[in-house]
Formats: C-alpha cells, structure tokens, sequence
C-alpha cells in the first residue's frame, strides 16, 4: 500500500509513520508533505497513492482548501486535534479520523476500516465531511476589513497577532506591528473567532495561539505571557481565565 501523510509538524508526522509500519510493515509511505501549497502542487503533477493521513490544519492554511483546487481520489483518514464537541460533528459522517495523540489501536481499527470501504464511494464521504466542517466553522470571520488613510484592505485572521482595547476603542495588531481601528468591542469579538485559534486572557487583550512565545507562573494564581507585541499587565492573564486558558492550551 502506498501512503502520502500530509502533517504540518514533523514529530507527528514521524511518529504517525512509525505506527504505520508497526500495524503493516508493508506500507510505503512515498511523500510528506506539510502545507495546502505542496500538497496541491504534488497532486497536480500527477502523485499517486493508495491512501492518504492528512492534519486538518497545515502550515499554510485550512487542509479543506484543496479539495477546492484539486480533485483528489484517494481515499483520506483525516488526523485532528479537534475537541470533543467538534468530533461529534464528524462522527455523523463514515471518513475515519485520528484524533491526536495518536495511538497505535487507533491506526489499526482506522486501516481496517479502510480496507472495508469501497473506493468508490470515498470522494463523496469527503464532499459530506468537508461539508460538516464548513457548518461547524462558518460562523467565525476569517478575515477583517480595515481601513489606514483612504487605503482599505483586508487581513486574514492567521496574520493577526491580537486584538486590544484601550481608551473605548478596539484595535487589530498584525503579527507585523501594523496597528488598525476595528468597530468591534472585545466582547463582540469573542463570538467572531474562531474558540481554539484566539483566547481572551483579560479585560484588554484576545491573543491569537501562535503569538505566544512563552507562559509562566504569576503571584496571586495567575499566568504571565510573552508575547512580542503586548507588555505590561495585557500580558497577565486574569486569574478566573486560569483554568480556561490552560484547557485552552492543552487543546
């Protein structure tokens, strides 16, 4: 069997290889790969397998956006760190998924499952997951408009590093520095974001997770954060967001 493994991060990407050649040792995986780019650009050049382990969200963006570039016919295990409310929805569909940490049972009960399925019918589970994932996330902006001088642009909410308040008004902080008036409360704010990419840690500040350089322990039970662009007390994150913030984490 040849397999292609589309994972953004080399440790699990590795260690899901390892399983695979534990549960069948016939296996040859032929490519990794870890952005929506390469993936696309392999597929497009004619790459072949027999099935594919692909991470939900890669290097470079939502992994669901290559099926609007490609037509991809192999049948896929989708890997994801999605909690539980979110697994409920892909359990109404039949594509497997491996919720990570991955186990080795976990990638043995999958590859049975796949050596049941017909072929045939595995672009249309597809259509149907991707689907159910659109309905679970279409409420969450994915991109803000802003406005600098008579210039209006947009910016996507991977570039964004985080959002403040200060002085009754709102502002968006880009990963870059760039500063922009939004006509959103923090508050208003919180229902817009995507839950497991932004986290409130104060009154003053939602964080965005990878502009998190480092957390540490604060007196009186609360956390501090490093984060390039945010200093002072908007690095602490309030002590009842505590237990949240670290379930956050851990997701």
């Amino acid at each position: 069997m040849k397999v292609v493994i589309i994972e953004d991060e080399k440790l699990s990407a590795e260690h899901l290889a390892m399983l695979l050649k534990k549960v069948d040792n016939s296996i040859e995986i032929i490519q990794f790969m870890d952005t929506v780019k390469a993936t696309v650009k392999h597929f497009e050049e004619g790459l072949q397998c027999d099935l594919i382990f692909m991470d939900i969200h890669l290097a470079d963006g939502n992994s669901f956006s290559v099926f609007q570039q490609i037509n991809i016919d192999s049948p896929i295990i989708f890997t994801t760190a999605y909690d539980n409310y979110a697994i409920q929805a892909f359990k109404q569909n039949s594509i497997d998924y491996l919720l990570k940490p991955i186990a080795l049972q976990d990638v043995q009960f999958a590859l049975d499952k796949y050596n049941k399925q017909q072929q045939s019918a595995s672009k249309q589970l597809i259509e149907s997951f991707a689907n159910s994932y659109k309905k679970l996330t279409e409420q969450y902006k994915s991109r803000f408009l802003v406005k600098q001088g008579e210039i209006i642009d947009t910016v996507q909410t991977s570039e964004i590093h985080h959002f403040e308040t200060k002085e009754g008004l709102s502002f968006l902080v880009t990963n870059k520095g760039k500063k922009y008036i939004i006509d959103y409360t923090l508050d208003q704010l919180e229902q817009l974001l995507l839950p497991q990419d932004f986290f409130r840690i104060n009154r003053q500040i939602i964080i965005h997770i990878q502009a998190i350089e480092k957390v540490k322990t604060h007196f009186n039970s609360r956390l501090s954060i490093s984060a390039s662009k945010i200093e002072g007390d908007a690095q602490i994150v309030s002590r009842e967001r505590v237990a949240e913030f670290k379930k956050w984490l851990d997701h």
